[in-house]
């Protein structure tokens, strides 16, 4: 396997409806689509206390040097973009760099990743939903009904296009935000439970066994920020608007995450913050808690609607991103042409927003059949493949950037192009192999569990998939080979 970008004349893409709808979305949107990809108050409510009891006191920096990373990986990301046409995300563009071998691993890698990380969500949304509801009005029911309830709403807006989903990310993203300003002001107003310290920032707390064991959880914050790559097609200025969008998010993510979480330290104390995360992981109450202690039952009851409005926000934007990749992958033929029409009335694509939902229900019901608890098994098994496949994603489109440099003069290339990408593509290498060595704590399965190595094994495997199919599409079917990553 050789990293060569094949010089061929591409073959037409075979006949499909083509056209999405031109939405001409600005930086604005992007963003909100980025940032609201990666729901701020999820975070904070669901996955911070994960966080906080496994990496300790140290975890609101696990954030910040995850924003460094991808700041350094998205200064070549960028450049690329500049240079290299592509409306597939990393798959296109590791496909134009790495070749079309890796790039078809790529792009089926992307594929069930973003598909895990959306669908498990489905799993919290549906906790947070019964949290909701019974506190609101004392009706308890089953989370799974939630998550179909949130399944056919992600469709129906998915289907009726970017820019009506951005305008109601924008509404949902600037609420949670706002609630969890209002609560952190309120904690430092009262000087939290031990005065207002900042343990979590020190080395101390940083170069830790723990710290690196939830780094990972730092990354999987940022999971949608490639997202701004797939909406080159409808975006207004694409290589000014893509590149800026990405990295105020990046930015943003990065900081109000660090204090989100910095302030749920300052809320129990650095001394009292592990364990008691900790014993409130079953029943994913401790920013309520918090909020409860500070402010009072009003914002726990806000908060309790927004954060099923935040995942909510999450899933929509996760969806339009599969919806993309399905998109790519008919038009060049991997996946059935039929996944590729365009809806006529909203110019959205159409059928690979069905598909995508069909397979929500089906892993859904399956999760419900089988009684599997929403968070500890359905979100945890769902979600950490689709975390590894996009760090590995990552790795590679970072060893695309320097491939790709490396073996053109580029006029106007910054020098510190390719440092950056290198520093963060060994970055990214490492947390894939942190994660890989601590899987047991995320998952909270002993070590040697068989379900810990599937869970490891997925993607690789599905990457490999994607290699083999490559070499045999090579073999029989030269023109659909050389369709791979570029149907643009």
């Amino acid at each position: 396997m050789s990293f060569t970008n094949e010089a061929a004349t591409v073959p037409p893409t075979p006949s499909l409806e083509r056209g999405l709808k031109k939405n001409a979305i600005g930086t604005r949107d992007i963003v909100f689509m980025l940032v609201s990809a990666a729901a701020p108050l999820t975070i904070v409510v669901g996955i911070a206390p994960l966080a906080l009891a496994v990496g300790g006191v140290g975890a609101p920096s696990i954030y910040l040097v995850a924003a460094a990373g991808l700041a350094l990986f998205a200064i070549g990301f960028m450049a690329l973009t500049r240079h290299v046409q592509s409306y597939s995300g990393f798959y296109g563009y590791i496909a134009k760099s790495l070749g079309r071998v890796v790039g078809l691993g790529a792009g089926l890698t992307a594929w069930m990743s973003y598909n895990g990380i959306q669908i498990g969500l489905y799993g919290l949304l549906g906790i947070q939903a019964n949290l909701a509801v019974k506190s609101l009005t004392g009706l308890e029911l089953p989370w799974w009904l939630y998550a179909i309830l949130a399944i056919g709403a992600v469709w129906y807006l998915g289907w009726r296009g970017i820019d009506v989903g951005a305008k109601v990310l924008a509404v949902l993203l600037t609420l949670e935000t706002a609630i969890v300003a209002l609560v952190a002001a309120f904690v430092l107003a009262q000087g939290g439970a031990q005065g207002i310290n900042f343990d979590s920032f020190s080395p101390g707390a940083i170069f830790t066994p723990q710290f690196a064991a939830v780094i990972a959880l730092g990354f999987s914050a940022f999971m949608g920020f490639e997202s701004g790559a797939l909406y080159r097609e409808e975006a207004r200025d694409p290589d000014r608007s893509v590149p800026r969008a990405t990295y105020i998010s990046i930015a943003f993510i990065g900081a109000f995450y660090a204090f989100a979480v910095w302030i749920i330290v300052q809320a129990f104390g650095p001394a009292a913050i592990q364990e008691f995360a900790a014993g409130h992981l079953d029943a994913g109450d401790t920013a309520y808690i918090m909020a409860g202690n500070y402010t009072g039952e009003w914002c726990v009851n806000l908060m309790s609607v927004l954060i099923v409005t935040s995942v909510f926000a999450s899933q929509l934007s996760f969806h339009n991103t599969i919806n993309r990749y399905t998109l790519s992958l008919s038009r060049e033929g991997i996946f059935l042409k039929h996944s590729g029409r365009i809806s006529p009335r909203y110019k959205t694509p159409s059928v690979a927003g069905m598909e995508q939902t069909i397979l929500a229900l089906v892993l859904v019901g399956a999760a419900a059949v089988l009684g599997l608890d929403p968070f500890t098994q359905f979100l945890i098994w769902t979600n950490s493949p689709g975390v590894i496949g996009i760090l590995i994603l990552q790795a590679l489109t970072g060893l695309g950037v320097i491939v790709y440099f490396a073996r053109r003069k580029t006029a106007g290339l910054r020098w510190y192009v390719i440092p950056s990408t290198v520093i963060a593509t060994i970055i990214m290498c490492v947390v894939v192999v942190l994660m890989a060595q601590n899987v047991s704590l995320i998952t909270g399965l002993p070590d040697g569990d068989p379900i810990n190595t599937v869970l490891l094994v997925i993607a690789p495997l599905v990457f490999i998939l994607g290699v083999a199919l490559a070499m045999v599409l090579k073999r029989i079917s030269p023109a659909a080979y050389l369709r791979i990553g570029h149907a643009d």
